[in-house]
């Protein structure tokens, strides 16, 4: 039987890669690691290489759950409770974890150094006005835990350099007059921090807009994507100088690839995957992506039993 022409340009690239004491590589497939619970409806996700270990948050009652990219599923790490929710969080290289409470208005920072995470501090941000809160994601620098909200035109810092990590909590940034304009919906989502600390990059789900805040002098730019735009945008996840934006309505993970100072982006070809439920959120373990199935858009119907964590090659 004749070989197709591409199967026979597949052989050669081989044979090449082979003669020069290369071996091609194939990305292992998908696989999916469970979330103990028949309601969790996960949102959050951050990685501490160190450990490698993951933690996950459950909006329905605050559980944060753990595990290893390479287990078939999680164990709680934190225990829920009747009224508790939680969403965005990150670790540091401190094993400290800095949780958003969502609508309860609450920011948590616990200690997982320890045989089960213990709390350093809780907080409770100040009630509007007027409206609702709504403590949605974190990015940190060696200064501070960055939280957005996305009800309210507000970023919030816990300052970072008292010893315990866990120092005074600040309304840092009204958004009122800058580049950014709340409109109704869900405003300021996921929320990433440069290496240096120099900048934070964060998504404006129901405009589709990017925004880079100079930490200095809190000086907001939207970030030129070309027309482009995030719509949906939830959780971020920066790495080097390509975004990831997780679309979770769209179900897709679109790659911004920014310039040096990251005030232009390109806008890549989202992708997929057949285990993704409503993907909310990103967190990278190398050549790998961590990814959240929220189900959200059945918690008012049936949800897909297990709740599930993705664990996709990285594009």
């Amino acid at each position: 039987m004749r070989t197709p022409r591409t199967a026979l340009m597949a052989l050669t690239a081989l044979a090449a890669l082979t003669a020069c004491g290369m071996t091609a590589v194939t990305p292992a497939p998908s696989t999916t690691i469970t979330l103990p619970g028949n309601a969790v409806f996960p949102e959050g996700v951050t990685y501490r290489a160190a450990t490698d270990t993951f933690y996950v948050t459950s909006t329905t009652d605050g559980t944060i759950f753990q595990g290893k990219p390479g287990d078939a599923a999680a164990t709680v790490a934190v225990p829920g409770s009747t009224g508790g929710t939680a969403v965005g969080l990150k670790v540091d290289t401190a094993g400290r974890l800095y949780v958003a409470g969502g609508a309860s208005g609450k920011i948590t920072v616990y200690d997982t150094t320890t045989s089960t995470p213990t709390l350093v501090r809780s907080y409770g941000t100040p009630a509007p006005a007027s409206g609702t809160r709504f403590i949605n994601d974190v990015a940190l620098t060696a200064e501070g835990a960055y939280f957005t909200d996305s009800n309210q035109p507000v970023i919030f810092k816990v300052d970072r350099t008292a010893a315990n990590g866990a120092g005074e909590l600040t309304a840092w940034l009204d958004l009122t007059g800058t580049a950014i304009t709340y409109t109704t919906g869900f405003n300021l989502n996921g929320i990433a921090a440069t290496p240096d600390g120099k900048y934070l990059l964060t998504v404006q789900s129901n405009t589709g807009k990017l925004y880079r805040i100079t930490v200095a002098t809190k000086a907001v730019e939207e970030v030129a994507l070309g027309g482009a735009t995030l719509k949906n945008g939830d959780g971020i996840l920066l790495d080097g100088q390509r975004l990831y934006v997780v679309r979770n309505a769209d179900g897709v993970i679109v790659p911004v690839n920014l310039d040096s100072d990251f005030t232009i982006g390109t806008v890549g070809q989202g992708f997929t995957d057949p285990t993704f439920r409503y993907p909310t959120t990103v967190a990278s373990t190398g050549n790998r992506l961590l990814v959240v199935n929220s189900q959200f858009d059945k918690q008012n119907g049936t949800p897909e039993l297990p709740f599930t964590l993705s664990n996709v090659a990285k594009p």
